[in-house]
């Protein structure tokens, strides 16, 4: 199983048009860890929500980044 983060707008769009960080987790906890530190940064890069993704399965989705300020 393969975890990964789909970046989207605040219309729950998904961010493809800019250079945004692609890993790919091998757990959940990975990569909401993750996530714990970098929200920050794909905030300021225009990112205003995220959907965990494992493999094409959502595990929840619609997260603000705005929620974390």
């Amino acid at each position: 199983m393969i975890w990964r983060w789909r970046y989207e707008d605040a219309n729950g769009g998904e961010v493809t048009d800019r250079p945004l960080p692609r890993e790919i987790f091998s757990s959940q906890s990975d990569a909401e860890s993750w996530l714990g530190e970098s929200w920050r940064e794909l905030l300021e890069a225009g990112v205003e929500q995220v959907t965990l993704m494992e493999d094409e399965r959502v595990e929840y989705s619609g997260m603000s980044l705005r929620a974390a300020e």
